[in-house]
């Protein structure tokens, strides 16, 4: 059996990540959609394309929160767009990140296995603190080091994530649910701005705000930094009228309020130099803005080119050079919940093996290999809930918790495999990720039930196969009668998956001692 791996340096990193040189991130925004391509360089990546797509994504959600066929429409002639110009992308080589209200939309599901056909590549979406790291480590590697505190403020068509940071380490990170496509939707449906309209805008927005106003506030941090379009577009309209140097003040914010009064409408606000399609949303992200500034206590903001989608890159390159920030979560996460370590190095070890063999087929899939390492040194954190059903805990907590790095997929998938782990699998079986996750499935049942006395185990070696609905396990019958109350529970385990269909044969059972049979029942 090989050595045991070091925690979270799974043995299934057999060999370096490829290095790729060039690399491309997707952001489906709530606005607009966005492909940036980079190129990879001494650790830094250069842009070398970039496109842009309004979609109005948000704009295409109904009451029932469903997104419209319209703005689907929208969305796949767009991905189709960036298909063609990311043909010939290895897998590894493209993210592709969805927000807000991909966040939100019921039919969510149904239109990313569409998009994703579009795209040519899988689309995950981030949960809006995970948004918020990625925002932030674009927009800290776009700007010069600094010694002081940045707070950056990232208004987005279906949310506005605030971060308070140092270099390039986030420290706080908050995501509020409004947009500027959502708020100019429920205040300024009709295009019109009035200054009742533009006084409850800006009062919602400063009732959002005043939740977090505790800790983000002027005070936190030494300087406030605004990225994305609804930023650029308030910055770039503050200077076309000589109320500012580029950058947003107080000031200007009142001048510009002031002015888009006066102008009543959208399609009479005088759009020097904007997209028309940032102008149709200026007033619901301005008022945002407005109520950031009076509750926060901001005078000046600066402009960041960095956004998500540079974070997105500089995330990937990351975990090309194993400093995975989901490897950090995991290890917070252990030692969080106070997991045994060594416990579950053990089913970390066996478990991987297992997978070899049960899925010769996937020996390329590192990210297989990752959930089950990630799994078997999570599956216990329940235990600090409770004892009884302890991997119900477990998989509660992997599901709702924010974990840095993960996408929603990412955790939910690991939520279901952790629990999973141990009792009846019935109650995962419709929500397994197809038939792609029973050997996984399997392979951490087993390595829990063969290390269920947490110590030291002479495993002997372990041969298995998997095809379509059939497991075999082969092992030693001398060694099985050495362990009766391990071939009871592998008699339990044949039923419990007979019991969803499949077929599990482990011929050396025919030959133990009858007394497993009395344990097993």
């Amino acid at each position: 059996m090989p050595p045991h791996a070091t925690a979270l340096e799974p043995r299934s990193r057999r060999h370096d990540a490829v290095q790729h040189e060039v690399l491309a991130a997707v952001d489906l925004g709530s606005n607009s959609f966005r492909l940036q391509v980079g190129r990879v360089a001494d650790d830094q990546i250069y842009p070398l394309d970039s496109l842009r797509e309004a979609v109005r994504l948000g704009a295409g959600l109904t009451a029932d929160k469903r997104l419209d066929e319209a703005s689907q429409q929208r969305a796949l002639i767009a991905l189709k767009r960036f298909g063609e110009r990311l043909r010939g992308f290895s897998p590894e080589a493209v993210r592709a990140v969805g927000t807000n209200t991909l966040r939100v939309a019921k039919n969510a599901r149904d239109f990313l296995s569409r998009a994703g056909d579009a795209l040519g590549f899988p689309i995950e979406v981030v949960a809006g603190k995970e948004e918020a790291r990625l925002i932030y480590l674009g927009v800290s590697h776009s700007l010069p080091p600094a010694a002081e505190k940045r707070m950056v403020v990232d208004i987005g068509g279906g949310s506005t994530e605030f971060i308070i940071g140092s270099g390039h380490r986030p420290q706080k990170l908050e995501s509020l649910y409004m947009g500027c496509v959502s708020y100019t939707m429920r205040f300024f449906a009709d295009g019109r701005i009035s200054k009742s309209a533009m006084r409850q805008a800006e009062l919602a927005a400063r009732i959002e705000v005043q939740t977090i106003e505790s800790e983000f506030s002027i005070g936190h941090w030494q300087q406030a930094v605004g990225s994305s379009g609804t930023a650029r577009a308030i910055a770039d309209l503050i200077a076309a009228n000589g109320w500012g140097d580029g950058t947003i003040t107080a000031d200007g914010m009142d001048r510009l309020r002031a002015q888009l009064l006066k102008a009543g409408d959208v399609d009479r606000v005088n759009m020097l130099g904007l997209k028309a399609d940032r102008v149709q949303v200026l007033p619901g992200g301005f008022a945002i803005m407005a109520g950031i500034f009076a509750e926060l206590g901001v005078e000046k903001m600066i402009l960041a080119n960095g956004a998500m989608r540079q974070g997105i890159l500089y995330d990937m390159l990351g975990r090309f050079h194993h400093r995975d920030m989901r490897d950090t979560t995991v290890r917070q996460f252990a030692k969080r919940y106070h997991v045994d370590l060594q416990q579950a190095r053990r089913v970390e070890s066996l478990a991987l093996e297992l997978l070899e063999v049960l899925d010769p087929s996937g020996d390329d899939d590192d990210s297989a290999r990752q959930m089950l390492s990630w799994a078997a040194h999570l599956h216990e954190i329940g235990l600090m809930v409770a004892h009884s059903g302890y991997h119900k805990h477990s998989s509660y907590i992997l599901a709702n918790a924010d974990m840095p790095g993960f996408s929603r997929m990412e955790q939910m998938r690991l939520s279901r495999l952790v629990l999973s782990h141990r009792g009846s699998i019935e109650k995962i079986r419709s929500a397994t990720n197809g038939q792609g996750d029973w050997p996984l499935i399997m392979a951490l049942r087993l390595a829990c039930l063969f290390h269920r006395s947490r110590g030291p185990l002479e495993m002997p070696p372990v041969e298995a196969s998997h095809r379509d609905r059939r497991f075999e396990v082969r092992l030693p019958a001398a060694w099985l009668n050495r362990y009766p109350l391990t071939a009871a529970a592998l008699r339990s385990e044949i039923r419990e998956w007979r019991g969803i269909g499949f077929e599990v044969r482990i011929p050396a059972l025919d030959d133990t001692d009858a007394v497993v049979d009395t344990l097993s029942h």
